[in-house]
Order: C-alpha cells, then sequence, then structure tokens
C-alpha cells in the first residue's frame, strides 16, 4: 500500500514552542515525511492540553491542508498515566501498541517513529524497542531551530496565532530531520560473527549472514565479502569486477598472467593458517608445476611451455626431437635408469631435473630440490590414502613443518620474476582488516 505511518509521543514543545514560532518534533516530521496516518500518544497532562484547544490535531489539520493531502490522526489517549518518569509502563505500552500498528503494515508501507517528542522514559522506552530489533521502523529525532532545548510554556498558549506566526510555513523551511540508525540487538550479534569468521577466512559462511541482513545494514561490506569469496574461489573474472569497483586495490599482484599464481600460492597459505593441513599438501603440487615452469624460464632461460603442446602442460614429441633436442638429451640422461624419457604430462620431476642443468645458481636448484622432496615425500599420502595429516607427520615425513613449507614456497617466488614482495604474503590479513573496519 506504501503508506507512511508516525507514530509519536507529545512533549512540551509540540505541537509549537511559544518561544521560537517554529515547529516542535511531531509537527516538524510530519512536514518532512508527510505521513498519511499519525499516532499520537498522550499522557494525563498531555490530553488535558488536548482537550483545552484541540491544539495538535489542529497543527496537524492545517498542515495537511496546506500540503494539499489527506492525512489522519488516531489519538492513543493514556488518561490515567501520570507518572511519566517510569521506563518499564512506556516499554510495555509502546511495544503493544507498535505491535498492533506493524500487524496492519506490509511490505511496502514504512513506519516512523519520533524519538525527540516526549519524556526521558518515552524516548528511552522506543529506543530499547528499536535496539531490541522488533519492527522494523526508521527512528526520526528533530534538531531544535535554536540548537539547545526549548523552554516549556504553556501558560496563555494561543494556537491560532501560533500557527498563523509558525516561519516553518515557508517554502524554503529548514528540514531539522535526522534519521538515526539505532543497530538491533540481534543485528548486532550478527555482525560479530561476520567478523569472527571473516578473521578465520571463512568467507562464504560470513557473506551467507550477511545476506539476511537488511541491506541497509550491511551496504557498506556486503561488496567486500562478495569480493573475498571471489578471491577464495580463484573466480578472477568476479574477482577482477569487484576488485576494481574499490577505491583502493585488495590485490597485489595485478597483470593476469602472473595474478593466479600468487592468488593459489596465497590460498596454499590461508590453508596452512587454518590447520586444514591435508588440503594444504595437495594443493602444493600443481603450484610446484608452476613455479618451476616460471624459475627455469627466469633464472635458466628454458621456455618450458614452448615445449609443450598448445595451451596444456604436456610435452611435445615433435617439439623436443626437432626444436628442443637439448632438452630431450638431459630428460633421456636423467631417467636413463629406468629406459629413457617417455613423453607424458609435464611434472616437478622432470623440471628439477632440468634446472639442474639449466639453472646455475646452487642455492636456488636446491631450493627446487627441497620443495620436490615435500612433495614426493607426502604427495602419495595425502592423494591416495584415506588419512588426516597433522604438523607431526608431515614434519615425520618431510622434515619441515607447514610453516617452514610455505617459507620455501614464498622463497621460490622471488625467482619467478612475479616480483612479490614480503608484505604481499599479509595481503588475506590486511582484506580481513578492511572488510572488519568497513563493519565500523
Amino acid at each position: 500500500m506504501s503508506r507512511t505511518i508516525l507514530f509519536s509521543p507529545v512533549g512540551g514543545t509540540d505541537p509549537m514552542p511559544k518561544t521560537n514560532f517554529r515547529d516542535g518534533s511531531l509537527l516538524h516530521i510530519c512536514r518532512v515525511y508527510k505521513p498519511d496516518e499519525v499516532y499520537i500518544y498522550m499522557s494525563a497532562e498531555i490530553l488535558a492540553l488536548h482537550q483545552q484547544d484541540n491544539r495538535y490535531v489542529y497543527c496537524l489539520e492545517k498542515l495537511a491542508a496546506l500540503q494539499e493531502r489527506e492525512m489522519t490522526c488516531q489519538l492513543v489517549e493514556r488518561p490515567d498515566l501520570r507518572d511519566v518518569q517510569v521506563f518499564d509502563w512506556f516499554y510495555e505500552d509502546f511495544r503493544q501498541i507498535i505491535r498492533e500498528i506493524t500487524a496492519g503494515l506490509d511490505e511496502s508501507d514504512t513506519l516512523l517513529i519520533n524519538v525527540s517528542s516526549g519524556t526521558p522514559a518515552m524516548k528511552s522506552g522506543l529506543l530499547v524497542l528499536a535496539t531490541l530489533g522488533e519492527y522494523p521502523c526508521k527512528l526520526i529525532q528533530v534538531r531544535t531551530p535554536v540548537r539547545k532545548m526549548n523552554e516549556h510554556r504553556h501558560e496563555d498558549y494561543d494556537i491560532l496565532t501560533l500557527w498563523d506566526l509558525n516561519e516553518d510555513n515557508e517554502a524554503d523551511f529548514e528540514n531539522r530531520c535526522q534519521e538515526i540508525h539505532c543497530p538491533s540487538l540481534s543485528l548486532l550479534k550478527q555482525e560479530e560473527i561476520i567478523k569472527k569468521l571473516v578473521s578465520s577466512y571463512d568467507y562464504e559462511a560470513a557473506r551467507q549472514i550477511s545476506l539476511m541482513l537488511p541491506a541497509m545494514a550491511t551496504e557498506k561490506y556486503q561488496p567486500l565479502l562478495d569480493l573475498a569469496c571471489a578471491r577464495m574461489q580463484l573466480d578472477f573474472p568476479v574477482l577482477n569486477k569487484l576488485d576494481n569497483e574499490q577505491a583502493e586495490s585488495f590485490l597485489p599482484i595485478k597483470d593476469a598472467r602472473k595474478e593466479k599464481y600468487f592468488e593459489y600460492a596465497l590460498q596454499l597459505h590461508v590453508k596452512q593458517v587454518k590447520k586444514e593441513y591435508t588440503d594444504f599438501v595437495r594443493g602444493i603440487t600443481p603450484l610446484l608445476v608452476d613455479l618451476f615452469v616460471m624459475i627455469l624460464k627466469h633464472e635458466g632461460g628454458l621456455d618450458v611451455l614452448a615445449c609443450c603442446k598448445e595451451g596444456k602442460m604436456k610435452w611435445d614429441e615433435d617439439k623436443l626431437q626437432n626444436d628442443y633436442s637439448e632438452v630431450l638429451q638431459v630428460l633421456d640422461e636423467a631417467y636413463s635408469w629406468c629406459g629413457g624419457f617417455r613423453v607424458s604430462p609435464v611434472y616437478s620431476d622432470h623440471l628439477m631435473r632440468l634446472a639442474k642443468v639449466y639453472v646455475k645458481n646452487e642455492k636456488i636448484v636446491a631450493l627446487i630440490e627441497s620443495l620436490r622432496g615435500v612433495e614426493e615425500a607426502v604427495r602419495n599420502t595425502a592423494a591416495h590414502e584415506i588419512v588426516s595429516l597433522s604438523e607431526e607427520k608431515i614434519k615425520k615425513l618431510t622434515g619441515y613443518d607447514t610453516e617452514g613449507i610455505m617459507k620455501l614456497i614464498k622463497e621460490a617466488f622471488k625467482y619467478t620474476g612475479i616480483g612479490v614482495s614480503s608484505e604481499f604474503w599479509h595481503s588475506y590479513e590486511e582484506m580481513n582488516e578492511r572488510i572488519i573496519k568497513a563493519m565500523s
């Protein structure tokens, strides 16, 4: 129905204070938001003033006529309410009233709540209801024209004259309304869970929770969670699109040809930090092949991909026999113990044998051999056995703990030509900090 409904207590400066010829909060919210229906909550004192000169309804009806629209007023009368300082009363009473109002609303309707009018206990009751998140609504606060507390004076109150002198009736009146974004306890709890999930690199779980929260609450960090999920999934088209929409890039390597290798390595780093040791070990082999290929080209001058079938990591027998016979000779000699080299997919062991000949830096060759030794020691265990690999078992098999293995991988990247700085390895942690900061 797309209706706007206002619930408002009434305070001492409603509908207009005698001292400044401007709207009180109730009247000003109606002027700015143009509600279709207004529920006016009246204590015994306010009800007596209403019965004296109809001041509240009179001003609202005059305003509606001025704005050439319809607006109905519903009076919520509490003739026995004199202890206006008792918080518990208002919390329970407001809760019941607002429940009845919202029961008649649909998703297209908007409920406004005035938190500027009334006693401190009334305002607190409404704010607590909003914090508990029981009802979807907008909290409206109205700044006083004099930027300080208005005086409450009701003696010789002439509503007709005050309306005629009301400066807010001018077309260029100042909008003094402000919407208060009061997070509910439920929202706060859900966002704390999201922060913990982000800190533990579980972005998909964090994203699923965020999608259940109001869009207005998540608009600053939802795109960042989407980006983190795409990054963890190595979905580079989506990742780069979302990253380009940010004022500051999340990605330390922007070259598409190099990005995938480093992002894959960062994913291994995350698995190592999360103690997902079996997945960490299984992920080493694909990375080592790519690392060794890049090192051979950068440090040894050998373009392994030129020796392969087009678009595949598989040796091309014709190329090896004709254009790259030296490579074939090295491989034949390396595997003479088993009858010579046989054409197959490119394995890290092939590349290690080539590195011993083409790479002249003994330190780099030793690094490649160490990485290849780690892979050989744990690959079959992780790939072909139903087993849970612990830190202790990995160290027993390889001589390195997982942090030591990551150090070898980080060292190897120095010789790939990608240009990886040491701070790049903290990219996921920096991303987590930026997501959590956006949530604040």
